[in-house]
C-alpha cells in the first residue's frame, strides 16, 4: 500500500473513532441516573479552570508543590484544552487528577475528548483511547498487546497495526476502583507495543514511559488512591488546583514533565 492511501486510510480510521466517541461521550445523566433520562454534555458543562501554584515552594526530595501552598498563591489560570500544554519548557507526558467521589473527574475527561472528537481543541492529538480501570478489571486475567488491547476497545482502529508514529493520548479514568495489583517494581521491562504481556505489566509500563514513551496519559483517582502508582514514577511532579469555574469546588492534579517521566 502506498504511503499516500495508508495516510488515507490513518485519516478515516480517525473519523470514525472520532463518531464513536462523540456519540458515547455528547450525552450524560444529570444528578440521579434515571434510565432514558439524559441530557447534552456541552449544556450542562460549567467551564474548568486549573489554578497553578508559583514554583517557589517545593518538596525537595520529591519536588510536589503542595496543593495547601499552591492554592493560597496567585497562579497560572489555564482551560480545560490547555491541560496538557502549561507552558512548560518541556511538554507534559502525564496528567494525574485527583478529586473526592462526584466532583466531576470522569465529567473533564468526557468534555476534553468531546472537544477533540468535534474537531474544536487538540487536533495536535490523533488519537484518544479512553478507558475506566471498571472495564479493565474485567480483563485483568487475559493477555493483550498495547495494539490488541486498543483494537479489543477500539473496533474503529483494527486496521492500525502500530501507534508508535501517533500523537496518542491514553485517558485512564477511576483509579481508585483498579482491581489490578499494578506491581512497578516486580513487573518485568516490557517495550514492544506488539508483545502480548499481562494487562498489569502493560499499564505499568506504559505509565512508566517505557512501552509507548510519546504518548500522553491522563490518570483520574480519588486521592486515597494516588499511592497505587509510587512517587517516584512520577518523579518530578506538581500539584496544581482545579476549580470548576468560581463556584470554588477544587480539585488536584499532578503535572509530570515528559523529560524526567521517559528517562
Amino acid at each position: 500500500m502506498s504511503l499516500s492511501l495508508c495516510s488515507e486510510f490513518d485519516d478515516r480510521c480517525q473519523r470514525d473513532l472520532k463518531e464513536s466517541l462523540k456519540k458515547t461521550v455528547q450525552t450524560v445523566y444529570e444528578g440521579i441516573a434515571i434510565r432514558g433520562q439524559k441530557t447534552f454534555l456541552n449544556q450542562i458543562y460549567t467551564e474548568l479552570y486549573i489554578l497553578e501554584g508559583g514554583s517557589g515552594e517545593v518538596n525537595q526530595e520529591h519536588e510536589v508543590r503542595q496543593i495547601e501552598t499552591a492554592s493560597r498563591k496567585q497562579g497560572t489560570t489555564i482551560k480545560l484544552e490547555e491541560i496538557f500544554k502549561p507552558g512548560r519548557d518541556q511538554p507534559i507526558r502525564t496528567v494525574m487528577t485527583m478529586g473526592v467521589a462526584g466532583i466531576g473527574k470522569t465529567l473533564l475527561t468526557q468534555k476534553f475528548t468531546l472537544d477533540w472528537a468535534e474537531g474544536r481543541t487538540n487536533q495536535n492529538i490523533q488519537f484518544i483511547f479512553p478507558f475506566t480501570f471498571r472495564e479493565l478489571n474485567v480483563l485483568k486475567e487475559e493477555k493483550f498487546s498495547l495494539v490488541e488491547l486498543i483494537h479489543e476497545r477500539f473496533t474503529k482502529t483494527k486496521g492500525i497495526s502500530s501507534f508508535e508514529n501517533f500523537h496518542v493520548l491514553f485517558i485512564f479514568d477511576g483509579l481508585d476502583e483498579s482491581r489490578l495489583p499494578l506491581d512497578f517494581k516486580k513487573n518485568p521491562v516490557l517495550t514492544d507495543p506488539s508483545k502480548s504481556s499481562s494487562l498489569d505489566v502493560l499499564l505499568t509500563n506504559l505509565i512508566t514511559g517505557k512501552l509507548l514513551p510519546s504518548a500522553l496519559l491522563w490518570i483520574t483517582t480519588r486521592p486515597a488512591a494516588a499511592s497505587l502508582i509510587p512517587d517516584e514514577v512520577l518523579t518530578p511532579c506538581c500539584t496544581i488546583n482545579l476549580s470548576w469555574g468560581s463556584n470554588g469546588r477544587g480539585q488536584s492534579a499532578k503535572a509530570v514533565d515528559n523529560e524526567f517521566c521517559c528517562k
